[in-house]
């Protein structure tokens, strides 16, 4: 007897870590949001072994798994955060709960120590804690480095499994120092060999033309220290450079760490000197990022380069959430929004073939909203159903 009590303990332990399967569902009456951006109004998305099957005007063929009536509710791709400071720790629990509830799907680490993201990203895939998907990231920074250890380095993270680096960060004014650039190219190169793919911090002009010039293909930032010219814009979009917007970074924010209605910086401290001990960056009055980082948004926008969303916080998702698309709001229509959010950032982190779209063959990252996400982005906030490749890990349905 005390043998058989043993056994049904140890079979429920292992259940209770073992990875979450895929199911299979059947999403009915739903406001759609296609991969064009196109809506239907009345439709059915059918998901078989964790991917979408059919994505289609009124009721499915057939029906397959749970089906889930959405009531008239928005169907959209899950959110992804291209670059938000996470990691392994105590709070992981809670924080991945949030950012799930948020809407959130996937997670593009900014940074910190790769072990540390693997470990998290490990938690999640052996369901010991619920989550978005996390791609792990290694950091590196270049003053530490010469091209030789910086190459190394890069062959060490892709030994690790990792595919991005973290945001390495470039001297905005007046630029990039001649050794900055010398490690920088060897990284690069090494990179491209490795199959890992580059990060660059460049919150100036002069150091984003840089980084264009070295080769670098993906910017975490855009500039706030000065405006982006038409022509530097173009450049950026000629060399195929993807861009994340994190928009409202400079911007204060109000009633997510007290409620005084006093301005605060994101990590709760008084805005703008929160930003940095004293009143100028780098040259730059604080608090001026807040005009530079969404017009510049709309610049590289129209010249045609791909950008991309991200949070770049550490804070409450939801919050965080609130606060870029507030911003974005100022220079983008939803219609925007819908691309920059959905098929834009997945092709940022790489998986443009598999997430941003509600389309046959892509994994099934699929959430509800309570309203319409065109008349503003206020409903965007407003998740109840969150599917991530298949499973559902947030009902509040």
């Amino acid at each position: 007897m005390k043998r058989n009590i043993t056994e049904k303990f140890f079979c429920v332990a292992l259940a209770a870590i073992a990875p979450v399967v895929a199911q299979d569902l059947t999403i009915t009456n739903a406001r759609i949001i296609t991969a064009g951006g196109a809506v239907i109004e009345r439709g059915s998305i059918v998901v078989r072994a964790g991917k979408i099957e059919s994505v289609a005007a009124g009721a499915p063929n057939a029906t397959s798994g749970r089906v889930i009536d959405a009531r008239g509710m928005t169907a959209m791709p899950g959110f992804i955060d291209a670059h938000r400071h996470i990691n392994t720790g105590p709070n992981e629990k809670a924080q991945m709960q949030a950012l799930l509830e948020a809407g959130y799907t996937t997670v593009l680490s900014g940074g910190g120590p790769a072990e540390g993201n693997i470990t998290l990203r490990d938690h999640i895939d052996k369901g010991l804690i619920n989550g978005p998907r996390i791609i792990p990231s290694g950091s590196l920074r270049l003053n530490n480095y010469t091209p030789e250890t910086a190459r190394a380095e890069i062959r060490k993270m892709a030994a690790m499994g990792i595919k991005f680096t973290g945001e390495i960060a470039l001297t905005p004014i007046p630029g990039p120092t001649e050794k900055e650039i010398e490690v920088l190219r060897a990284v690069v190169d090494e990179a491209k060999k490795a199959g890992v793919m580059v990060q660059v911090h460049a919150v100036s002009s002069a150091a984003m033309m840089a980084a264009v010039d070295a080769g670098v293909p993906l910017l975490v930032h855009l500039p706030n220290k000065d405006w982006v010219s038409a022509p530097d814009a173009k450049k950026v979009a000629a060399a195929g450079v993807k861009v994340l917007g994190t928009v409202s970074f400079g911007s204060p924010v109000f009633g997510v760490f007290a409620n005084d209605n006093k301005p605060r910086f994101r990590d709760g401290k008084p805005w703008p000197e929160g930003i940095i001990d004293g009143d100028y960056l780098d040259g730059v009055r604080v608090g001026q990022e807040a005009g530079y980082m969404p017009v510049n948004a709309r610049t590289v926008w129209d010249a045609g380069v791909t950008l991309g969303y991200c949070t770049d916080t550490n804070y409450d998702p939801k919050a965080g959430l609130d606060h870029e698309l507030k911003m974005l709001n100022v220079m983008f229509s939803m219609q925007d929004l819908i691309k920059m959010m959905g098929p834009n950032t997945a092709s940022y982190i790489q998986m443009g073939d598999q997430l941003g779209t509600l389309e046959p063959g892509k994994l099934a990252d699929i959430i509800l909203l309570d309203g319409d996400p065109l008349e503003g982005y206020w409903n965007w906030l407003k998740t109840k159903l969150v599917v991530k490749g298949g499973v559902v890990v947030v009902d509040k349905l």
